[in-house]
Order: structure tokens, then C-alpha cells, then sequence
């Protein structure tokens, strides 16, 4: 049995998104109530597989969740992309006419403006999960009260849907990494079916620093699928690249890593994986 350490509770994205990315496979979910949790239980026990969102179409990346990762040490080993859809959920016994607040977390929230930017008189409150906030409301009996959130909430804690598909952009979609201890991720994936690698690394604040590494990639024919900057704290005016590249030639790819290294500092490879798809 793989146990996998999510944040979030049952219902919750991270466990469609484990149960997808594992279908198939026993599992057994460690539900963490942050990400700070999440990687906290990881370096207390190396066992754990950890899965946490990184990037969504809509809301953009989880900036903090980059931070965790690196400082952690642990390897990339597989990601999945889910398409998120919302539903409008409340007690059995509550109607439309009822409704006076509506919990979700904020992300979720935000993905559903345009729905609630059409109920102005709903108090909306901000949630750390999107299915702790409908458990909440379940096992507290809050009437008048709503959840944002996956339809399936309605079964595992007896809500009722009062409307599906709320979210604003129906191209919505978050990318989950699955990670875990350098020394367990060659056992749970082959490294050499891997077709792309996300790294980080730090430049010197100097003309033209950059453009000599995407040069290079692009010159051993990688595609850059994202490249994201954070600030080194401390170090005015510098940053640490975090990178995400596809490949179809590992060696070509080992290569590139070597031609690059020279010019970068504190380079660092979070992980080489196989290119998730979409789940819809």
C-alpha cells in the first residue's frame, strides 16, 4: 500500500487528484491540514509519497508551494493535471431561498466570481479546504449555509447539490506534482521513460544572464513548458529560476544540464518525470 500525504481532507481535489494519478493501486491517504504539514510528516517519515498542487490555468502558480519543495529535497516523480469543476452544495433540508453565506477556499472562490458576482447577498467566507469547508457545514448543521466545491462532497457527508458546473472558466485546470524521497523515486518511476525535468537555479544579476541559458536549452532543442522567478531573499536584485523542460532525448537533455551548469549557481534538479495529461 502507497500512503500519500495530501492537504486537504476527503473529497478534497488533492484526493481526486491522488486517486487518479494511483488509479488502480491500494492506497492510503494522510490528510495534512497545509503544505507546511504536507512537508513536515515527508521529512519525519520517508515513506510518505506527497502530492501538492502547483500551478492552475486560472489562478496561476502556487508560489509558496515552489519554496516548499526545493527547501524539502525531494524528488519529482510524476505529475497530473485535473480539470476542476465546481458545485454549489448545502444541507438536504436548505433550498436557494435559504442560503445566506457560501464557504470555499479561496481559489475556488475565485474561480466561481461570475456565479457569485449573481448572489451579491451571500456573505462569502474564505476556507482553508474546499471539502473541510463542506464537512463543516455537514457535521455542524449549519443551515443557511453553502460550500464551493467537487459534486462528489454531496455523497461522502450527505449534501445536496443545488447546482453543478459554477465555475466561471470551463478550461480549469491544476497541476499536481507527486514527489518523494530522492532515495525511493527510482523505485516508482523509470527514469529513463521521463520526457520532462523541472529545475531551479540562481544567476548572477549580470546583462544577458539568462538568455545565455535559454540559448543553450534551445539550442539542444528543449521546450521550456514554464519558467518561473522568485526573489532570494537577502540577496537584493537576484532570483532563483524555477524551470519546467520537455524532452525526447535523455542524453540530449543530460547534455543541455551540463552546458548550463557553469553559468548558474545552487543548480538543482527537483525531479526528471513522465509529462502528465489532462483528466477531465
Amino acid at each position: 500500500m502507497k500512503r500519500i500525504a495530501i492537504q486537504g481532507v476527503e473529497g478534497s481535489f488533492h484526493d481526486i487528484a491522488a486517486h487518479q494519478f494511483f488509479e488502480g493501486e491500494d492506497i492510503q491517504l494522510v490528510c495534512c491540514s497545509s503544505f507546511e504539514e504536507l512537508f513536515r510528516a515527508m521529512r519525519q517519515d520517508s515513506t510518505l509519497i506527497g502530492m501538492a498542487a502547483i500551478e492552475n490555468t486560472i489562478a496561476g502558480s502556487l508560489l509558496h508551494n515552489y519554496e516548499l519543495l526545493r527547501d524539502s529535497g525531494a524528488a519529482i516523480i510524476g505529475e497530473h493535471k485535473l480539470r476542476i469543476k465546481h458545485s454549489f452544495l448545502c444541507l438536504p433540508d436548505d433550498d436557494w431561498a435559504d442560503i445566506r453565506e457560501v464557504h470555499s477556499h479561496p481559489v475556488a472562490l475565485m474561480q466561481c466570481r461570475d456565479f457569485l458576482s449573481g448572489h451579491e447577498d451571500y456573505k462569502v467566507v474564505e476556507a482553508t479546504d474546499t471539502a473541510g469547508a463542506a464537512r463543516a457545514i455537514a457535521e455542524g448543521k449549519r443551515h443557511g449555509h453553502a460550500a464551493i466545491g467537487y459534486k462528489g462532497l454531496s455523497e461522502i457527508y450527505g449534501l445536496k447539490v443545488l447546482e453543478e458546473g459554477i465555475e466561471t472558466n470551463k478550461h480549469n485546470f491544476t497541476r499536481f506534482l507527486v514527489f518523494s524521497s530522492p532515495s525511493r523515486a527510482n523505485l516508482l518511476r523509470n527514469i529513463m521513460e521521463s520526457d520532462k525535468a523541472s529545475i531551479v537555479f540562481a544567476l548572477p544579476h549580470e546583462e544577458g544572464s539568462l538568455s545565455q541559458v535559454l540559448s543553450i536549452l534551445s539550442f539542444y532543442k528543449l521546450n521550456l513548458t514554464k519558467i518561473q522567478s522568485l526573489p532570494i531573499i537577502g540577496r537584493e536584485w537576484e532570483y532563483l529560476f524555477y524551470v519546467d523542460i520537455l524532452f525526447s532525448d535523455y542524453t540530449r537533455y543530460s547534455q543541455a544540464i551540463d552546458a548550463i551548469r557553469p553559468l548558474t549557481s545552487d543548480l538543482k534538479i527537483l525531479g526528471e518525470y513522465k509529462q502528465g495529461k489532462e483528466h477531465v
